[in-house]
């Protein structure tokens, strides 16, 4: 028997400041479905996930949840007022005795409930609110941006959290190794309409392509057809204007379907220019470290970067990865060794906090008034790589339409401001880019075409990112901040230093102890016996292992509180359920686990 839909939209119209989002749209949520939603950004994919949660009432059309059916949002700004620290938002909802459930969550993110809210950078605010779904375990959650602010390894454990969640999921990200490892069905927001496809974003940009070639090949059959029948009127018409009428009517219908067409928007016209060759040594660091009281950042430590590198640098949140870029760069000076720079450096910096925009500003004004863009004595134009452009000009270069220019930067979403800081450091030459997390927000085409710009360009890039897949396509060395002022140099991208790596380097989620390694060897020399399926949940145990080990960890000790039963029966009753649920989940994981390693080994 089918089951009932967890969420169902059904002629939903939406329209902001006059511009239509979405007209007539219906959409399904299934129980089980793991669901992309990808578009260009300012398409409406949050707006439309907004819907989708409640939060915003539509025009017109009819929103349905089942009774009994929990959604749960994460938003990408959530409303913190009334909460004194991180951990009382995240808990608010759950319910008695499910407070271990936060603690799990907490450490796999690497968040600190005890933060006071007062004193929380966004990041860690947006990890708060992942927390906060996730120990809820709605079942249906709508992520918008999860990995955001999240390092390497709390990527990892997100995305092995998801994989093994019952729960139904709806999934923007622009991290794209992210959705191709989750997502089984994929839905496209393109100029208002959305389009769905029952693979997951693995097979997105094929689709995309296809669909682009099939409205071309149709636009081209209209434009043939309408210049046919247009001369056929300009020669024949005037001898058989009563008899072929219909026919005129009939061209001016061809002419009103042509401009009801929607326009695909163009690709940004983003480029970089190198400006002066600099020397073939760009930055010599030798014996370099820094500490921050008892904190060790870096050891010493040896790089040379010469002209044309491509060198990510890679570790968790707060290792130190920024303070080294800054290192490399002299704005903040070691605490030994020496950097060493080479000649005709010029320097474009993007900044991971965006901290350069004046949200105050329109965005006209935050280009007209950046002083390496100003034109002596004009208002109206900007300097974009040594020849003055009018500042609408500029703008629409990047995908801006000249209704924005007046509006304030801070009403532009995350892309948006990343796309504009973009504009900002390609007005002006550089031969060093030093790129901190330029990836969050951006969407897939505007991903697409700086790694091709990254590639095209003659100067040196300096790139901190937490985006596998992006990494994998612009480095050519990896440098790895490992904690505890360890740093170490690969060659190539992600995937290479993955597999150069010591394994007793490897780190393991946070979330728990480490698995047991003699099942974790097993598998792998054994996964290739099995069926696919087999083989698939092989690997997966061990993770199932950890984690059952992690929460019967957080249970145990939670039921240890001498007064707990006293003071709060239910409570010990709902947690003592809980142990007991898990103990047996774990027996059961390790004895599925011995039948396959028995099968695979026969």
């Amino acid at each position: 028997m089918a089951r009932a839909p967890l969420l169902q939209l059904s002629g939903i119209s939406l329209t902001f400041g006059g511009t239509p989002v979405f007209d007539n749209l219906d959409l399904t949520v299934q129980p089980g479905d793991r669901v992309a939603l990808v578009g260009r950004n300012g398409s409406g994919k949050s707006t439309l996930m907004k819907v989708m949660a409640g939060l915003v009432e539509a025009d017109a059309g009819t929103r349905v949840v089942p009774p009994g059916v929990t959604v749960g949002y994460m938003e990408q700004e959530p409303d913190l007022s009334g909460f004194a620290t991180l951990g009382d938002f995240a808990a608010h909802h759950l319910p008695e005795g499910e407070a271990y459930r936060l603690s799990v969550v907490a450490e796999g993110l690497k968040f600190n409930p005890d933060t006071p809210v007062a004193s929380a950078s966004g990041g860690e605010c947006r990890r708060a609110a992942l927390a906060k779904l996730l120990a809820e375990a709605p079942e249906l959650m709508l992520l918008d941006e999860p990995t955001n602010h999240l390092d390497i390894q709390a990527i990892g454990w997100l995305e092995a959290e998801l994989k093994d969640t019952r729960a139904a999921f709806v999934l923007i990200s622009h991290d794209r190794a992210f959705l191709r490892a989750l997502t089984r069905a994929t839905l496209w927001i393109d100029r208002g309409q959305v389009r769905r496809q029952e693979r997951g974003f693995e097979a997105f940009e094929d689709w995309r392509e296809t669909t682009w070639a099939e409205e071309d090949e149709a636009r081209h059959k209209l434009e043939r057809k309408i210049k046919a029948e247009a001369k056929w009127a300009v020669e024949g018409i005037s001898a058989r204007r009563k008899r072929n009428q219909g026919r005129v009517r009939a061209l001016g219908a061809l002419r009103a379907e042509r401009a009801a067409m929607i326009r695909r928007q163009g690709t940004a016209a983003m480029e970089f220019d190198a400006g002066p060759t600099s020397g073939k040594l760009v930055i010599e660091a030798k014996e370099i470290s820094k500490a921050f009281g008892d904190k060790i950042i870096l050891r010493p430590f040896d790089l040379r970067v010469l002209r044309g590198d491509r060198i990510a640098f890679v570790g968790p949140n707060g290792v130190g990865k920024t303070t080294l870029l800054k290192m490399l760069t002299g704005e903040v000076a070691p605490d030994s060794g020496s950097v060493k720079h080479g000649t005709n450096l010029e320097i474009a910096v993007f900044d991971q906090t965006r901290a350069t925009l004046d949200l105050s500003m329109s965005l006209w004004d935050g280009l007209v008034n950046d002083p390496d863009m100003a034109v002596s004595g004009r208002s109206d134009q900007v300097m974009v790589r040594g020849m003055p452009k009018h500042v609408v000009a500029y703008l629409k270069d990047f995908l801006f339409d000249e209704a924005q220019a007046r509006a304030p930067i801070g009403s532009l979403s995350g892309g948006e401001r990343a796309r504009l800081l973009l504009a900002r450091i390609m007005a002006k030459p550089s031969n060093l880019l030093i790129l901190d997390e330029p990836t969050n927000d951006l969407d897939v085409e505007t991903l697409d075409l700086l790694q091709d710009l990254l590639g095209d360009y003659d100067g040196t890039v300096l790139l901190v990112s937490h985006d596998r897949d992006f990494i994998d396509r612009v480095a050519t060395t990896t440098v790895a901040l490992e904690g505890e002022g360890r740093a170490t140099v690969y060659a190539g991208g992600w995937s290479d230093y993955q597999a150069q790596k010591p394994v007793e380097a490897e780190t393991r989620p946070a979330a728990s102890a480490a698995p047991k390694p003699q099942i974790i060897q097993s598998a792998k020399k054994s996964a290739q016996r099995l069926t696919f399926t087999e083989k698939h949940r092989l690997e997966a145990l061990p993770g199932v292992i950890e984690k059952l080990e992690a929460e019967i960890a957080k249970l145990t000790e939670f039921l240890s509180a001498p007064d707990l039963f006293s003071a709060a029966p239910e409570k010990f009753r709902k947690a003592s359920d809980g142990l007991a649920e898990r103990q047996a989940a774990l027996a059961a994981a390790e004895e599925e686990w011995l039948v396959l390693e028995e099968k695979a080994s026969a």
